[in-house]
């Protein structure tokens, strides 16, 4: 019994070091190619590595369905989320919201309509009969935010889901669709470059950082506290901020019902 003991001991021991020295993956969806997303995130896998003291690896997901399962499942420890991916990771494996991200000022963001610059559209009743590119085709919220502009799906002569924002943005402007939509900071950063904006959707909560079902209180506490202490007044910090996204200020608390309202929005797609 006493080398029993012992023996249950010194696993139990073990087995915390080695927790402790376990890398944690984080995943995303895939709103850019994988080189531009790899680029994106490097900066804050190595922050969080370095503050958390353990290896925090990044695993890219090809698709949006491909990160909600991932996060749902525990394949990856943290991610980088849309709100309906969160919700649909939340829902199929109780992912935990960790922060959400604060783009100039405002912890919310828009989805933007936008045609090619010179283009004759001059109204969301004037894309009736026109072609239209959406994103990744599980991107729910893209659609209920079109719908919601006043036109529906049926009205136009054709759409398609193209993938990342950067391409539906290059098709708009080379007219291989005569309108798109685009997250506000993609569309700003295009917008007079050959974009123009037509119609925004109303505020919505912003992307996020979520925690896999897997992760500890302690460590889910941890990760608070790393996200919401990330200073934009502090250099160093800066630039794992702005390597995410240029716009981005920082992070911010969140709750899951502060995306009641992405639920109601897009339930009739469902």
């Amino acid at each position: 019994m006493k080398y029993t003991n012992m023996f249950i001991i010194l696993l139990l021991v073990y087995s915390n070091i080695s927790y402790a020295k376990e890398e944690l993956v984080f995943g995303s969806v895939a709103m850019d190619i994988p080189a531009v997303m790899h680029k994106r995130l490097k900066p804050l896998t190595q922050y969080l590595s370095q503050r958390l003291n353990k290896p925090v690896v990044l695993k890219l997901s090809p698709n949006m369905g491909a990160a909600i399962n991932e996060a749902a499942e525990g394949r990856v420890d943290i991610a980088y989320l849309t709100p309906v991916a969160y919700l649909r990771a939340h829902e199929k494996g109780n992912a935990q919201l960790i922060a959400k991200t604060v783009t100039k000022g405002k912890a919310s963001f828009k989805l933007m309509i936008v045609v090619k610059e010179n283009s004759p559209v001059k109204s969301v009743n004037d894309l009736i009969g026109k072609s239209f590119a959406f994103g990744d085709e599980r991107a729910l919220l893209q659609r209920a935010a079109v719908v919601g502009a006043g036109i529906k799906l049926n009205q136009f002569k054709e759409y398609r889901f193209i993938g990342h924002y950067d391409n539906i943005a290059r098709a708009v402007m080379n007219d291989d669709f005569d309108a798109g939509i685009l997250k506000d900071t993609m569309a700003y950063k295009w917008q007079g470059k050959g974009i123009r904006i037509l119609h925004a959707s109303p505020a919505l909560p912003p992307y996020n950082i979520v925690a896999s079902k897997n992760v500890n209180k302690s460590t889910l506490n941890e990760l608070k506290q790393i996200f919401l202490s990330l200073d934009k007044n502090n250099p160093d910090h800066l630039k794992v901020i702005k390597a995410i996204d240029k716009k981005y200020d920082g992070f911010a608390a969140t709750s899951d019902a502060e995306y009641d309202v992405v639920r109601k929005l897009v339930a009739p797609f469902e």
